[in-house]
């Protein structure tokens, strides 16, 4: 992003990054979050805006471990050289990194593979050569391990040993009786690496050996016995073999990190990039934020915008209501925005919120404003806020803003954010005004879209005057006066500088002396535009009343929605476990007829037949009452039944209904069937029938009496589940009526019913046989079942 060296500094960028910072848990974490720059490329800022949003959301789930990063910079330095060494210590820090690498993997595999932070965490190099080697040479406490080597467990083997034997040969010479006397104190002390004895000084030369220290005093001598004397120079001999051992080690794995450095230093990057992410999210969860649309058009709609350092705590903690939130609003057809109004109202802090939270976004930081905002990414910023006056450079307070705005008119052009603060003051008021208008002129000409405040009446006019420049004013409550730091669009703002200083306490007469010298007009003018705020103060609460009103409609509509699906939902469980009762009712009595119809007590002749089939039909008719009934459907308030003549609108014909499912109607026309939607259909008024519809019965497999039985059952357009209840039907019917043979048609199409029906015959004792009927009689379309006892 293109800056001037002095924008983050006006802005407060920095104080923003020492937020972000005290939220990271590792020193290259804050290290990272401190030196924080906005970022150039557009793809890097959506990708660090991606991956912070899913760092907000892992935060009820657990962040990765980090605590534990090193800052390893320095030693990887020191490890460039060839030949260099390494520190048991600092190569200690290397295996710690490495083992938060390792844990950060295995966090990184609950995550979603597709997202960003498991990819960054699948970019870290385990590299479990070097963890390895390093866990098996370092212990805890950054010493070298006698696993590091072979040689060096063995020489500290034999140097346990031969201290043992020594300790052992200087406490027998201890308790002596013979020299017991000699000894200061029966303690064994280590002097120059040798193992010695306290003699007191008045026995010097009672015992042999060498005299390697005294005490300050002069009264203990510390003695070598000649009996330690050649296992006290093995031990030095010993040592000194560990020493050469322990730096050979030390050598070698130094090597080894020099070899994976390139490797260590980007797990280092990627970790303090972690760490950065979840540092901005804990920063974002606690300012609310959000990451706006971001949009290629020219656009600053920021909703409900807070500046983040207006809520900042003595201790850094951040709390929301110390900011008013304001809404920041510059849309493509507005070039310049004029704001104005009272002095201490907050066009200064609504300008700095312009530049600091377009700087967030750029450095991939969520921003404290509300759902719904858009900004445009703009590739350059500019600012002149604060006092340019420099005693060194012999700057006044005007002449530092005029340099600084030749600057920006130099380098200002398309996709640039300019911010100018009190533009045209410190000079007179009316040379100050055209110096900034013609400097905006040649701004719009550039390209570059501008936010300024000003206390300058002619630029209000010339904002209320020009096309592409918007007025806005800083809101103040319209019975005190208090500023409420929010912004109105759209009209200029009085600056009410009388008002601020009987605010701020200045004298009365004073006050009054300053009314006089005003004048009228210039009061006059004031109160216009104070009218002008309150009228539009009251437009936006009317117009938030109706929101509010609207959002209180839409939710009790989707209360009653719910509740009236609730019922809904209730209403078919019911209806669907009385079908279920009344349909294993059916089901029994209809086991119970077919026991009776083989029990050997029942007449086998025609008569018996008949009176059983009877029988079975009372028990049907009573049954009907519990079998789901299709309703009659509605059109235009009247309904329509089964054998109906109606109109087909699309088709231009006369049909007779056959059946009715739903919304769907099965049709006769000419001898063919058709479905239409019941909307297409139009009744005769009067109603008409076909010849003979309301006297047949709509049931296929109700039988006059057995002797009439027919053979073939007609399935054809039905559903599955009614297909099978008329089959079951027309079955019992069959057997009690003794055929030996049946036809179910039920017709090609997807094939769905042809296999439920058969799988329904292939489940049935009494069906001997089934096959498809030969292809003269109908072949695939009809299905032949022979019955027998």
């Amino acid at each position: 992003m293109k800056i001037a060296t002095n924008t983050l500094e006006r802005l407060e960028f920095d104080a923003v990054c020492r937020l972000l910072a005290a939220r990271a848990v590792s020193e290259p974490g804050r290290l990272l979050a401190t030196n924080l720059r906005p970022l150039a490329d557009d793809e890097l800022v959506v990708l660090a805006l991606t991956e912070v949003t899913e760092a907000r959301d892992q935060l009820a789930n657990g962040t990765p471990p980090l605590a534990e990063v090193l800052l390893l910079n320095g030693i990887l330095e020191n490890s460039a050289a060839q030949g260099s060494v390494l520190s048991a210590l600092q190569l200690q820090d290397v295996g710690v990194t490495l083992a938060t690498v390792a844990r950060c993997r295995r966090w990184a595999e609950s995550l979603p593979a597709e997202g960003r932070l498991a990819r960054l965490c699948d970019q870290l190099a385990p590299l479990e050569l070097l963890a390895n080697r390093l866990g098996k040479s370092l212990g805890s406490r950054g010493e070298l391990l006698d696993t590091a080597s072979p040689e060096l467990g063995d020489i500290r083997r034999e140097l346990r040993q031969l201290k043992g034997r020594i300790k052992q040969q200087l406490e027998r010479l201890l308790l002596d009786d013979r020299v017991s006397e000699c000894f200061q104190e029966q303690l064994i002390r280590v002097r120059n690496g040798r193992y010695v004895i306290p003699l007191k000084a008045d026995y010097r030369g009672r015992i042999k050996g060498l005299i390697h220290d005294e005490s300050a005093s002069g009264q203990t001598l510390y003695l070598e016995p000649e009996q330690a004397l050649a296992g006290n120079n093995r031990l030095q001999q010993l040592l000194q073999e560990e020493r050469r051992e322990e730096r050979r080690i030390l050598l070698q794995l130094t090597d080894l990190v020099r070899q994976f450095r390139g490797d260590l230093e980007q797990n280092e990057a990627l970790l303090a990039r972690l760490d950065l992410r979840f540092a901005a999210a804990r920063l974002a969860e606690e300012y609310d934020g959000y990451v706006p649309e971001l949009v290629a058009e020219p656009v600053i709609d920021l909703r409900s915008a807070r500046h983040p350092l207006l809520m900042v705590t003595g201790s850094d903690r951040l709390e929301l209501t110390r900011a008013v939130p304001s809404d920041l609003r510059m849309l493509p057809t507005t070039r310049t925005l004029v704001i104005s109004g009272p002095n201490t109202g907050g066009k200064s802090v609504a300008l700095k919120s312009f530049g600091l939270l377009l700087l967030m976004v750029r450095a991939g930081l969520p921003i404290p404003c509300a759902e719904g905002s858009r900004l445009h990414l703009f590739a350059a910023l500019f600012v002149d806020i604060g006092d340019q006056q420099s005693i060194a450079e012999q700057l006044s307070t005007f002449s530092g803003h005029l340099q600084r705005l030749r600057q920006i008119l130099e380098l200002a052009g398309p996709n640039t954010l300019v911010l100018l603060d009190e533009a045209g003051t410190g000079t007179d008021p009316a040379e100050g005004a055209a110096l900034v208008m013609a400097a905006l002129e040649v701004l719009q000409q550039a390209g570059a879209h501008t936010v300024l405040t000003t206390h300058l009446g002619r630029l209000k006019t010339w904002a209320a005057e020009t096309e592409g420049v918007e007025n806005a004013a800083v809101e103040i409550d319209p019975e005190t006066l208090q500023p409420k730091y929010r912004i109105n669009y759209g009209i200029p703002g009085a600056s009410s500088a009388m008002t601020t200083a009987q605010r701020l306490g200045l004298p009365r007469r004073l006050l009054e002396r300053a009314h006089q010298l005003l004048g009228e007009q210039p009061q006059q003018g004031n109160e216009l535009l104070l009218s002008l705020n309150r009228r539009q103060q009251e437009l936006d609460h009317l117009q938030q009343q109706v929101e509010q009103e609207r959002e209180a409609a839409r939710q009790l509509w989707q209360m009653r929605r719910e509740q009236l699906q609730k019922l809904q939902q209730q209403k078919t469980r019911i209806y669907q476990q009385a079908v279920q009762q009344a349909e294993g009712l059916i089901a029994d009595t209809t086991r119970q007829l077919r026991r009776l119809r083989r029990a050997p007590e029942v007449e086998a002749g025609a008569k018996g037949q008949v009176a059983l089939a009877a029988q079975l039909d009372d028990v049907r008719q009573q049954l009907d009452p519990f079998r789901p009934q299709v309703k009659k459907q509605q059109h235009n308030g009247r309904s329509i039944e089964v054998g109906e003549l109606v109109q087909v609108f699309p088709l231009g014909v006369t049909a007779e209904v056959a059946r009715i499912q739903g919304a769907d109607v099965e049709l006769r026309v000419n001898g063919k069937r058709m479905r239409q939607q019941l909307g297409q259909l139009e009744p005769f008024s009067p109603r008409r029938f076909a010849a003979g519809s309301r006297k047949k019965p709509v049931a296929v497999s109700q039988p006059a009496a057995p002797a009439a039985q027919q053979m073939r059952l007609v399935l054809v357009g039905q559903r599955v589940e009614q297909a099978l209840q008329q089959l079951e039907r027309f079955l019992d019917d069959a057997l009690l009526a003794s055929l030996p043979q049946i036809e179910i048609v039920h017709g090609s199409g997807s094939g769905a019913l042809r296999q439920a029906v058969r799988k329904y015959l292939a489940a049935q004792s009494v069906v001997t046989a089934f096959y498809a009927a030969a292809a003269e009689n109908g072949g695939e379309k009809i299905t032949v079942a022979e019955l027998g006892d």
